[in-house]
C-alpha cells in the first residue's frame, strides 16, 4: 500500500466549510497547551484536534475546538507529518506556541443522526437497570450510570412525599380545630344568654363567666389558625413549585447526559472501526478523505459535553439550595406549628382554670324556667274529671264576681276570706 504522500486525495467535507486562523497559546508549568491530536500520515491527510481539555490554555482561549484542522506550528507546515511528530514539534517550543488552523464550521444538527437518537434511548433504558440485568440482556453499562444526582433526586422525591403527608395532616388538624372553635362559640353564646336572663346575680355572673370563657377559646383557636395557615402555604410552595422545577431541571440534565454519552459511544465505535481497518491494512474512505464525519462527531461530542457540564453544575447548585431550604424551613415551620399549638392549649387551659364556677346554685322557683301546665302528663280519667270540676268552679266564681260588680260591690278572695268594699 503506497503512502498518501504520493498522491492527492480529494477531501469529502460533507457540506461543511472551513476558515483559516492562528492562535498563540502560553504553555503551563508542564509544558502543555491542553489539546490532543488525531489523524495524520500515513492514513489521513489531515491532522485535527480530538479534544480540548478543561482549565488549560487552549480551553481558556477558546479559539481551538474539537474537529479543527492543524495546518502549522509557529508558521511551519505540518502537512504529511504524523500526529506524534506534530506533538513533538509543539513540545519542543517553550513558553508560547502559535498554532495555525482551519476552523471547522459544523452544524450540530447534522451530527445528530438516527444512530445517536437510538443510543440515547439505549442509555435511558440501561440507566434504570441493574448491572446483572444489563449483562443478561447484553447491554453495556454506560459511564455515569450510578449518578449521584439521581440519588439526590430520589431523596428529594421522598422529601416531597413527606411534605405532602405533613400538609394533608395539618389541614385535617386545622379543620378539626376550626370545627371545635365553632362549638366553643355556640356553647359560649348559650351560656351567656342564660346568664343575661338569670335574675339571681351570683348565678348570672357564673353563667356569663363560663360563656365568655368559651368565647375566648374560640378566639384563641382562630388566632392559632391564622398563625399556622401560612405554614401550609410555604410547604405548598416547596411541594408544588420548587420540587417540580427541580424535577424539570434534572430531566433536562439527564437528556444532556444521555446525548453526551451517545456521542462518546459513537466516537468509540468509529475509533474501533478505524483501528480494525488499520490492522488489516485496508483503506477507510472517510479517513482517506479527511475524516470529516469523525471530526463532526468530535465537535458534537464537545458541544454535548459543554451542555452536560453546565446542566450538571446548575442541578448541583439548585439541589444544594433546595436541600438547605428544606432543612431550614422544615425546622422553622415545625417550631412555628408547635409553638402555636402550645400557646393555644395553654391559653385555653388558663381561661378555663379561671372560669371554675361550678357548682352553681339556682332557685328554680325564681328562675326564668317556666313550664306549661297544658303539656303535663295525664295519669288517667280521674285527673280529667278533677280538672273539669276545677274549671266549673272557676266559671261560677267569675260569674259571682260579675254579679257583685254590677251591684256596686268589689270582692277579693284572700286566704279563703271574702271581703267587700261599698263604692262611693
Amino acid at each position: 500500500m503506497s503512502d498518501l504522500h504520493d498522491y492527492e486525495v480529494e477531501e469529502d467535507k460533507l457540506g461543511m466549510t472551513v476558515t483559516s486562523g492562528h492562535v498563540t497559546l502560553k504553555k503551563d508549568s508542564q509544558n502543555l497547551i491542553g489539546i490532543s491530536i488525531g489523524g495524520g500520515s500515513p492514513l489521513c491527510p489531515c491532522l485535527y484536534v480530538v479534544q480540548v481539555f478543561d482549565n488549560t490554555a487552549a480551553a481558556k482561549d477558546g479559539s481551538l475546538a474539537a474537529g479543527d484542522e492543524i495546518v502549522g506550528v509557529n508558521g511551519q507546515s505540518v502537512k504529511g507529518r504524523t500526529k506524534v511528530e506534530v506533538a513533538r514539534m509543539i513540545q519542543a517550543i517553550k513558553r508560547e506556541v502559535t498554532i495555525n488552523y482551519n476552523k471547522l464550521h459544523a452544524d450540530p444538527k447534522q451530527g445528530k443522526s438516527l444512530d445517536i437518537i437510538l443510543k440515547k434511548v439505549k442509555h435511558r433504558v440501561v440507566e434504570n437497570m441493574s448491572s446483572n440485568t444489563a449483562d443478561a440482556l447484553g447491554l453495556s453499562r454506560a459511564i455515569l450510570c450510578n449518578d449521584g444526582l439521581l440519588k439526590k433526586l430520589e431523596e428529594m422525591e421522598r422529601t416531597a412525599e413527606m411534605y405532602g403527608g405533613l400538609i394533608n395532616q395539618t389541614q385535617k388538624l386545622l379543620k378539626a380545630v376550626f370545627e371545635l372553635s365553632q362549638s366553643h362559640k355556640a356553647f359560649g353564646d348559650v351560656f351567656v344568654d342564660i346568664g343575661v336572663r338569670e335574675p339571681q346575680p351570683s348565678a348570672s355572673e357564673a353563667f356569663s363567666k363560663f360563656g365568655e370563657a368559651h368565647r375566648s377559646m374560640e378566639k384563641f383557636a382562630i388566632r392559632m389558625l391564622k398563625t399556622v395557615k401560612p405554614m401550609i402555604s410555604d410547604l405548598n410552595t416547596f411541594l408544588h413549585k420548587a420540587v417540580p422545577d427541580t424535577r424539570l431541571t434534572v430531566k433536562k440534565y439527564l437528556d444532556a447526559k444521555f446525548e453526551y454519552l451517545s456521542y462518546c459511544l459513537k466516537v468509540k465505535e468509529m475509533d474501533d472501526e478505524e483501528y480494525s481497518y488499520a490492522s488489516l491494512q485496508e483503506p477507510l474512505y472517510r479517513v482517506e478523505t479527511g475524516n470529516y464525519e469523525y471530526r463532526l462527531v468530535l465537535r458534537c461530542r464537545q458541544d454535548a459535553r459543554t451542555r452536560f457540564a453546565k446542566m450538571r453544575s446548575d442541578v448541583l447548585v439548585k439541589m444544594e439550595l433546595l436541600d438547605q431550604k428544606h432543612v431550614q424551613d422544615i425546622v422553622f415551620q415545625l417550631q412555628k406549628f408547635v409553638t402555636a399549638m402550645a400557646k393555644y392549649h395553654t391559653d385555653c387551659h388558663d381561661v378555663m382554670k379561671d372560669a371554675v364556677v361550678f357548682p352553681i346554685e339556682v332557685d328554680l322557683s325564681r328562675g326564668t324556667f317556666t313550664y306549661d301546665t297544658a303539656n303535663s302528663f295525664d295519669d288517667g280519667g280521674d285527673d280529667d274529671d278533677e280538672e273539669e270540676e276545677q274549671e266549673e268552679e272557676e266559671e261560677e266564681a267569675n260569674e259571682g264576681d260579675e254579679v257583685n260588680r254590677q251591684d256596686g260591690v268589689q270582692t277579693q278572695t284572700q286566704g279563703g276570706v271574702l271581703t267587700g268594699n261599698l263604692l262611693d
